[in-house]
């Protein structure tokens, strides 16, 4: 029911495969995309008028044309823009914040056209999710929780703002505004910050925008375990590792599931270990009867605690950004890289000290 297609090192950096400064990146973490007809050949034999599509990693000076090279790969074959489902990642932040795709273009423009491509979908691809805000990718170069969550959020509401800005309803975009979260190793505290990252949107959405549709306040969020937390030393316990982060995120409320090959921490996922993966979600999804309630964990005095509190900290972190500018103005003066950094470099203290 749904296709992901992630991008190699050129793609992302908006050079071509036979470029010289691409030498040596050709293919690695994803696969190159140089021109349309290459777009036509990965998605030959797939219904994409029936499936799902996920561009994933793709940040906005390079997403702008891969979205477009996969539209116009759309209407070649007959089907209507308005037909596509999917998401694309295009958030500026991998650009220019994450160390996944190097900076290309300046936070402000790279922010620019991620609203350009939001603004494109509103008008013509009314099913298409134009961007799915990254809190992974803050987790995973050193935030912590409440940091994901609050970068995250204060990403969709100056995305929200600009959209305003230009002349639509928070009604008209909201609900196609999607989120990619991280799932660590501290059990309960994840199960609380996807519950309070949940009630924190419901409150910008009908507090801060005023909007009318339930659709719009209700937060739509992708899990991945936490590659970066996989070993490569006795990389067999990250099976466990993994299928924890997973449970995790069903418990909190995810609406889809991404666990990682206990090989991350070694190479790009053998076949086996990428059928592990699989089954894990397929054991979690079926066998566990995990999915028998829509609140699981609601009524538990520590998660309900544990909750508000997240939520409590992410509000307050959130008007720390505020006071900066918001979170493109923080990125340009550098603020949102140094919480980063002094997060990780706690982490890594706190792990090399046992």
């Amino acid at each position: 029911t749904g296709v992901n297609l992630v991008f190699d090192y050129p793609t992302l950096r908006g050079y071509d495969s036979d470029d010289p400064r691409a030498e040596g990146d050709v293919g690695k973490v994803g696969v190159a995309i140089d021109s349309l007809q290459d777009t036509e050949i990965i998605f030959d034999g797939i219904p994409i008028d029936k499936v799902s599509v996920s561009l994933v990693t793709c940040n906005p000076s390079a997403g702008l044309p891969l979205i477009s090279m996969y539209f116009a790969a759309a209407e070649k074959r007959g089907i209507a823009l308005s037909a596509l489902s999917g998401t694309t990642q295009n958030d500026f932040a991998v650009e220019t914040i994450t160390s996944s795709a190097p900076e290309v273009i300046p936070p402000k423009h790279s922010f620019r056209i991620s609203c350009d491509v939001i603004d494109f979908c509103i008008q013509n691809a009314p099913r298409w999710n134009p961007i799915s805000y990254v809190g992974y990718q803050y987790r995973d170069s050193g935030s912590n929780a409440i940091q994901e969550v609050a970068f995250a959020i204060s990403d969709a509401i100056a995305c929200s703002e600009e959209m305003i800005r230009r002349g639509w309803k928070v009604d008209d975009f909201a609900s196609r505004l999607s989120f990619f979260f991280t799932a660590h190793n501290d059990l309960f505290e994840e199960i609380a910050k996807y519950r309070a990252a949940r009630q924190v949107w419901y409150k910008v959405m009908r507090e801060r925008f005023k909007a009318k549709n339930p659709r719009s306040y209700t937060l739509k969020f992708h899990v991945q375990t936490m590659g970066s937390s996989l070993t490569a030393q006795q990389p067999l316990n990250n099976i466990i590792r993994a299928a924890y982060q997973a449970l995790a995120a069903a418990l909190g409320g995810a609406q889809s599931l991404h666990v990682d090959s206990y090989d991350e921490g070694l190479c790009i996922p053998t076949k086996q270990a990428a059928m592990v993966a699989l089954r894990t979600q397929q054991i979690l999804q079926y066998e566990t009867n995990v999915m028998s309630t829509v609140e699981p964990m609601g009524g538990s005095f520590y998660v309900e605690y544990l909750t508000n509190e997240l939520e409590r900290r992410i509000w307050e972190y959130m008007e720390r950004i505020d006071k900066e500018g918001g979170i493109v103005s923080a990125t340009e003066k550098g603020w949102v890289h140094r919480e980063i950094s002094n997060s990780a470099y706690e982490y890594q203290r706190a792990v090399e000290c046992g």
